[in-house]
């Protein structure tokens, strides 16, 4: 999962949001070093991970792009399922996309202390260009790929991936209705408040 999706599972506890958030800066045992509520949120985003890369209506999505895309489908399919996500939304929250966002950068401002150097870059740019909104657009997922493009030790054109994405969405988006709901579930071991 990506950004938007790992934010909107942790809930309503802001040591979990945080968790999901610097999740992919924190290596190995490291999460030990932070406090207990984003600790277990770091636990929580590698646990939703490996949910995602072992569910077979994921994998649908990802076999959908291997041919063209290989070891970059799940990356890819991450994105795509945050722009279901955020088109999906009334589907999922009792507030707006707005508000969401609004919360969430908020909670990302008061605790800037605690993300590492790597996620406080992110959260800078995140909030400043309103990326979760933003998701709701093709063309922004489109930009999203292929700023990681061209963080690639390789060079390899993800942003590519927009044209199937427009192409081709209603699969996906079917095989996301059908995913999402069973993480949801999932991730309720994690919590100790409704999403």
């Amino acid at each position: 999962m990506n950004f938007l999706a790992h934010l909107y599972l942790a809930g309503k506890d802001e040591g979990l949001l945080i968790g999901n958030f610097i999740a992919d800066s924190v290596k190995g045992i490291k999460y030990q070093n932070f406090p207990e509520g984003i600790s277990k949120g770091i636990v929580m985003h590698r646990a939703i991970d490996f949910f995602s890369d072992t569910n077979p209506v994921y994998l649908q999505s990802v076999h959908r792009l291997q041919p063209t895309y290989g070891k970059y489908s799940g990356v890819i399919v991450d994105m795509f399922y945050d722009y279901f996500l955020a088109n999906n939304w009334s589907e999922f929250s009792s507030i707006s996309l707005e508000e969401f966002c609004n919360k969430t950068y908020k909670i990302l401002s008061k605790h800037s202390d605690k993300l590492p150097k790597e996620s406080l870059i992110i959260s800078t740019y995140m909030i400043r260009e309103n990326w979760l909104l933003s998701y709701r657009e093709i063309s922004n997922i489109k930009g999203s790929l292929a700023g990681m493009s061209n963080r690639l030790k390789y060079y390899f054109p993800m942003d590519d991936a927009a044209i199937e994405l427009e192409k081709n969405a209603a699969p996906y988006n079917s095989d996301f209705l059908e995913f999402f709901p069973l993480l949801i579930e999932y991730t309720k071991q994690f919590k100790d408040t409704e999403l």
